[in-house]
């Protein structure tokens, strides 16, 4: 007997998707729906163990719709195309959760949500950057436990971040949008590391800073750092924007973060593991003056010891992605991607995605991850 409770919608529907957490908003439901799929949703705010999500697809199952906070790997999508399963979807754009050779192997396609996080997560960055820079935390909590006795010249003071420079590691749509935030609001200078240039970041940036001197300011600059060392040594603020692979984990260690200056700013709205969460929590213990904003952690939910206890770093939980439109568009993507598959439609994979969230969007499969290694139909 399950110790995890699941809801029903739509029982009679010809086909059957398990759905591994209960998802926001109504659309998604009406997708499905019209895709005649019975939808079984598990109402359990516990993560589920791969036996759980086994035992929910059963004998009998279409395709699942699962969360970044699951392990889907070759005994999960054996199940599903055991039970006949033709389609999973990550409710999320990262997919390290998910073993893709796996799922590819046993022939099922894997959809992801992007597209839909890029401003909102790219927001967070921002918030948790001023957040860390002004002191908002530990402010509050002061101020909350009765110490505030009225103004002083010297109480919290933080740093000014107008004409500084912000560095951004992985360039991609969220860094890149995080990039033109602070730029066009705070007149700040970019300087980013990603194995690619950005060309269209630095022509946006390029445009931005003409602007600024026919106005009779001053430029900003973007360049492309030759390597992260260059980076952490000559930005005021490090916002950390990328994947999450061999290559990118424990990225900031202690050798690199004592690189950065006495003063900077740590920010990470990406994946947990790309900072060796120990050493931050050493650096942070010995270095005051630094700051740290995170919404997301090495070993999630759990904290490295003494992380929850340092007053010169904000911590939020993973909530970068959350605002309603966001979290309501990836439930959208997820079910359009699962509805899309199983009614054969062809695969969308463009970068603009927000036609899926009109009243009449294509019909197609909005972005599945092994696609072309599964020799998938295309839109033309």
């Amino acid at each position: 007997m399950s110790t995890y409770e699941w809801r029903v919608h739509h029982p009679h529907g010809r086909r059957r998707v398990v759905v591994t957490k209960e998802l926001p908003g109504y659309r998604w439901l009406e997708i499905l729906t019209a895709a005649d799929c019975r939808i079984d949703i598990c109402t359990s705010p516990d993560v589920l163990p791969v036996e759980e999500i086994t035992s929910a697809i059963g004998a009998t199952c279409d395709a699942a719709i699962g969360q970044l906070t699951e392990t889907w790997g070759e005994e999960l999508f054996r199940a599903l195309r055991q039970a006949g399963g033709r389609a999973y979807s990550n409710y999320a754009v990262g997919f390290n959760n998910v073993d893709l050779e796996a799922a590819t192997r046993q022939g099922i396609p894997v959809g992801n949500t992007p597209g839909v996080l890029t401003d909102t997560t790219a927001e967070m960055a921002v918030t948790l950057t001023f957040a860390a820079a002004r002191r908002v935390g530990e402010a509050e909590r002061y101020l909350r436990a009765g110490q505030y006795k009225g103004w002083l010249p010297t109480l919290f003071l933080g740093e000014l971040l107008k004409g500084k420079t912000v560095g951004v590691i992985g360039a991609g749509r969220i860094g890149a949008t995080y990039a033109r935030m602070m730029v066009e609001g705070h007149k700040m200078n970019v300087i980013y590391y990603d194995l690619y240039p950005n060309k269209g970041l630095e022509d946006d940036l390029a445009a931005y800073s003409d602007f600024l001197t026919s106005r009779g300011q001053p430029p900003v600059v973007c360049r492309r750092a030759a390597s992260v060392e260059e980076l952490l040594q000559a930005a005021d603020i490090v916002s950390i924007h990328t994947v999450l692979d061999d290559a990118t984990r424990h990225m900031i260690n202690a050798a690199r973060l004592a690189l950065m200056k006495e003063n900077a700013i740590l920010v990470n709205t990406s994946r947990g593991p790309v900072i060796k969460e120990d050493d931050l929590v050493a650096h942070c213990r010995t270095h005051p003056d630094f700051r740290a904003g995170l919404d997301v952690f090495e070993n999630e939910p759990q904290l490295a010891e003494g992380l929850r206890d340092l007053d010169n770093v904000v911590i939020v939980p993973h909530i970068a992605s959350a605002t309603s439109w966001t979290r309501q568009g990836m439930a959208t993507l997820a079910a359009s991607n699962v509805a899309g598959l199983l009614r054969g439609y062809p695969v969308w994979n463009r970068p603009d995605i927000l036609p899926f969230l009109e009243a009449h969007p294509p019909q197609a499969a909005p972005s599945i991850l092994n696609a072309e290694a599964l020799g998938l139909a295309m839109v033309e």
